[in-house]
Parts: structure tokens; C-alpha cells; sequence
């Protein structure tokens, strides 16, 4: 019996040591994206290890219809295999198969319920069917576990800071910043919850250390600008503004900005050639474009040009009611008939009503003494 226990033996090393040779041939393949080849040599192997391998190597490819039904395949011939489970909701994910992504992850997180990455896949899912509830709950979850999982701290600092609770955002961003101080994802919501709560000093240092750590689009240099001019950093806000100018020549809000930078050093024929050319930029609503140019022309006392000004801003925005307050003041100043300036103030109380309490009651008594003085020029 001996000799027959011994030949069995060698057969089953010498298959054993063929299987091994095989999978090493495949994995050769599939470590230098050799994907198909490799498909074909992990298929020769017949195990549940070259199955796996066979659906990321289809994963690799952009095949993701049969990385799938391999997954699956693997995924009901044994459901304890975490990582085939793992890997098919990312999958599903990733092809927009959201039911079935929150399903799988719902299950996994479940019998799993110490994985954060469980939590967090569960919650993107969520967040992918606008079930938010359920997803910052999952992303809170993840964090609980893991108060150093970035993904899911971006998540949720991502989420408050769209609600504008600072609070809630920073308690969040500080805790991934405290892991990861240059996270440029991290540090962009930071500067965001302070610049949307009219913070723009705090927010200006996050700005400024993007772009120190090479964040050189746009809309960072956009924010950085205002916040310069907010914080009375006129030459640095005008720096700022121009380099923005560079990357889009026709931005209507840069040359509008850069405008009220000039007007706060008194550069008056700077500011009205960039509101100026912010008008020629747009077709939209200008109202505020031609208020600043009202604003201006009556700080140089050209009180006709203001008056013409405030009239063009009012027909771009008949509900500003400021607007329209303005053009009465003007009209007052630039009016020498009584009777038109009366209309005026009037027309205000009749198109706004008493809802704006100063402007209201200014109105009411200038049209008292207009009458007056109407009554007064009649006798």
C-alpha cells in the first residue's frame, strides 16, 4: 500500500506546484495590466482567490457589467466573503446600481457594524438616493469609529457648511485637519464656513494657504480678493483681483469688485471704467452696476447723470425699493418743479408703502412740506 500512498502523494504536489506556477504566471500578468492575458491564466487556476482576481482584472478593464457577475457569482457561492461583498458595492456605486449599493452596504454594516468603511459606503449610497438624514447619521457613525476618517469628515463638513452652520462644519474640518493639517479639501471648507458667515478675515489665512499649496483656480482667488478688500487690505485685494482678470479677462464680478477696491482709494475714473466694463460684460440684471454708477456720479455732485443712472438701476430691479428711495433723493436735489418731485416721492410710498420704516416716513414729510410749498407758490 505504501507505493500507491506515495504515488498519490506526487500527484497532488506535483498539481499543487503546477496550480502555484499558474497563479504566479497570472498574478505576473495582472501586476503589470496585463488584465486580459491575466483573465485567461487566473481561469486555468479554478479557485476562489483567481475568481477575485478575474473581477477586478474585468474591474481594471472598464468591463464593469462581467466584474460584476463574477462578484456576484463569488458573492452567492459563499456570503461570509467580506472583501467580494466590499468590492461589488463599490462597484455597484461606482455604476450608479444605488438600491442595490445601499443594500449590500446596509447588510455589511449591519453584521459589521465596527467597520467605518462599511458606514461611510452606506452613507454615500444615501447620500447618492437624497436621503441625507440617513447618510449623516452613516457618515456620523464611520467617524465615531474612526475620528480620523477623512472621507467622511469632508462628508460632513461638506454638508453644514452648504447649511451655513459654522459651528457644526469647523467642529468637523478641525477634527480631520487635526489628522491631516494639509488636506487642501479640509482646509477649502474652513475657509468656506467662515467666508459664508461674513468672517472674511478669519477666512483669509485658508485662502492664502491654498494657493500656497498650489490651489490655483478661480474661485479661491475670487474669495481671497474679497476678503483682502474686506480686511482694508486694498493693494493685496487689487493683486488678487488682476490675477483673477488673467485667468478670465470677461469676469463682470472681478471688474465690478475691482471697481469698489478704486473707489475705496478715491481712483474715480478707475472704478467707473471696471463698473463699466462690468456692464458691457453682461446681458442679465444690471441694477446694481448702474446703482454704484449713480453712487458715483453723486459723490462728484453730477446730480443729472446720478438721476439718470438710478433710473436705468430701478428699471433693471423694480423691487429694490432702496433704488427707487435713491432716485426720489436725487430727484428732490436735481428737480427744480415741486409738483415732480411730489410724484416722486408719492409714487414711493404708493409702490413700497410704509414697510420700510425711515425711507417711509422721510417720504411722508418731504411730501408735507412739498405740498406746502406747492400751496404756498399758488397763493
Amino acid at each position: 500500500m505504501r507505493p500507491f500512498f506515495s504515488v498519490l502523494f506526487l500527484l497532488f504536489a506535483v498539481r499543487a506546484g503546477a496550480q502555484t506556477r499558474a497563479e504566479a504566471i497570472a498574478d505576473s500578468l495582472y501586476a503589470t495590466g496585463d488584465y486580459i492575458h491575466a483573465i485567461n491564466a487566473y481561469s486555468k487556476v479554478g479557485n476562489r482567490a483567481s475568481g477575485l482576481q478575474i473581477a477586478r482584472a474585468y474591474k481594471a478593464v472598464g468591463n464593469y457589467d462581467k466584474a460584476i457577475k463574477q462578484y456576484e457569482a463569488l458573492a452567492a457561492g459563499n456570503i461570509d466573503l467580506q472583501v467580494v461583498r466590499f468590492e461589488l458595492g463599490r462597484l455597484y456605486s461606482k455604476t450608479k446600481r444605488t438600491h442595490q449599493a445601499r443594500e449590500l452596504f446596509l447588510s455589511l454594516s449591519q453584521n459589521n457594524a465596527d467597520n467605518p468603511e462599511y458606514h461611510y459606503h452606506l452613507g454615500a449610497a444615501y447620500q447618492d438616493l437624497g436621503r441625507t438624514r440617513e447618510s449623516i447619521s452613516s457618515y456620523k457613525k464611520a467617524v465615531a469609529l474612526d475620528r480620523t476618517h477623512l472621507r467622511s469628515l469632508f462628508r460632513l463638513g461638506k454638508y453644514y457648511v452648504a447649511q451655513r452652520e459654522k459651528d457644526s462644519a469647523l467642529s468637523f474640518v478641525d477634527q480631520g485637519l487635526e489628522f491631516y493639517a494639509d488636506d487642501v479639501s479640509l482646509i477649502n471648507l474652513k475657509a468656506l464656513a467662515y467666508y459664508n458667515n461674513d468672517q472674511y478675515g478669519k477666512a483669509l489665512p485658508f485662502f492664502e494657504r491654498l494657493v500656497e499649496l498650489g490651489e490655483q483656480k478661480q474661485y479661491i482667488y475670487e474669495k481671497l480678493a474679497f476678503c483682502y478688500f474686506k480686511s482694508w487690505e486694498f493693494e493685496k485685494a487689487k493683486t488678487t483681483y488682476k490675477v483673477v482678470l488673467v485667468m478670465d479677462p470677461d469676469n463682470a464680478e472681478a471688474h465690478f469688485n475691482l471697481g469698489q477696491v478704486f473707489w475705496k482709494e478715491e481712483q474715480l475714473d478707475s472704478v467707473r471704467f471696471h463698473v463699466k466694463r462690468s456692464i458691457e460684460l453682461q446681458d442679465p440684471i444690471l441694477s446694481r452696476e448702474y446703482d454704484a454708477l449713480a453712487r458715483l456720479a453723486r459723490q462728484e455732485n453730477d446730480l443729472k447723470s446720478a438721476f439718470e443712472y438710478y433710473k436705468l438701476a430701478y428699471a433693471e430691479d423694480t423691487s429694490n425699493y432702496l433704488i427707487y428711495f435713491n432716485m426720489c433723493t436725487v430727484a428732490d436735489q436735481y428737480l427744480t418743479d415741486p409738483q415732480r418731485k411730489l410724484d416722486y416721492y408719492g409714487s414711493f410710498i404708493e409702490k413700497f408703502g410704509r414697510k420700510k420704516p425711515y425711507c417711509s416716513e422721510f417720504s411722508q414729510r418731504r411730501i408735507t412740506e412739498l405740498r406746502e410749498e406747492i400751496h404756498f407758490v399758488q397763493e
